[in-house]
């Protein structure tokens, strides 16, 4: 028998319902500790640690000491991909928790992706820059077109070093709540990092969703082309 990636052990470490929703909340793309992830599986610091120590082990997430904590975070862009991707199936065949409050809407419409946008904002933003031809798609992947390049650098991306990056520089993502797919990939990260640094945008403390400014709605209407009421 030849050798093979093991999917099935990756399967089940995320099956766990504890493991998942701890990877869950990671995808936002920020460190947390072995205490909030605890609490977002709903399970003991201890049971946790274990938890946290098989996921280490398998290589989706990463751990770091600092002072009197341990931080962790996934294991790269490619382990939030596949944790969308279930989120998405999930959403699509009916295996749904309701989760009432008054973020959800707000969650819906915009919210980080590990480090990218998604929501219903994010899935109109690669809309339009696909029906403005700044972007292409072939074949399902995705590239920026010379227009596009022009786009970016107007407004301060520095395309050369996102170029040198590992990471594709344009890739679409599965979003969960739309069924659709956002920008992902260096250009997506870059993107949202910009809208942040601009103060278009800002994120809400301990949660993943994003908040457009007045100033951000205008930008992304008259920059990107995004309908106003995809931004509201």
């Amino acid at each position: 028998m030849t050798d093979r990636p093991d999917i099935a052990r990756i399967a089940a470490l995320v099956g766990d319902a504890a493991r998942a929703n701890m990877l869950t909340a990671l995808v936002a793309g920020q460190a947390l500790t072995a205490g909030e992830l605890a609490r977002e599986g709903g399970v003991t610091a201890q049971t946790a640690s274990a938890h946290l120590a098989k996921l280490q082990a398998a290589g989706l997430v990463t751990g770091r000491k600092q002072g009197r904590h341990a931080y962790y975070a996934l294991g790269g862009a490619d382990v939030a991909v596949v944790i969308a991707a279930l989120t998405a199936l999930a959403a699509r065949t009916g295996h749904t928790r309701v989760r009432t409050g008054p973020l959800e809407p707000a969650l819906r419409q915009a919210r980080v992706c590990y480090d990218h946008l998604a929501g219903d904002l994010g899935v109109a933003l690669l809309d339009s820059l696909l029906a403005r031809g700044q972007l292409t798609e072939d074949g399902g992947r995705l590239r920026l077109t010379p227009a596009g390049e022009t786009l970016m650098a107007a407004i301060g991306l520095d395309l050369p070093a996102l170029a040198r990056s590992r990471r594709p520089l344009c890739k679409s993502c599965l979003d969960w709540s739309v069924r659709r797919s956002h920008l992902a990939g260096s250009l997506g990260a870059a993107l949202l990092a910009r809208f942040l640094g601009l103060g278009w945008a800002q994120r809400e403390p301990a949660s993943r969703t994003v908040t457009f400014t007045d100033k951000g709605r205008t930008a992304l209407r008259e920059i990107f082309g995004v309908a106003a009421d995809s931004a509201t």
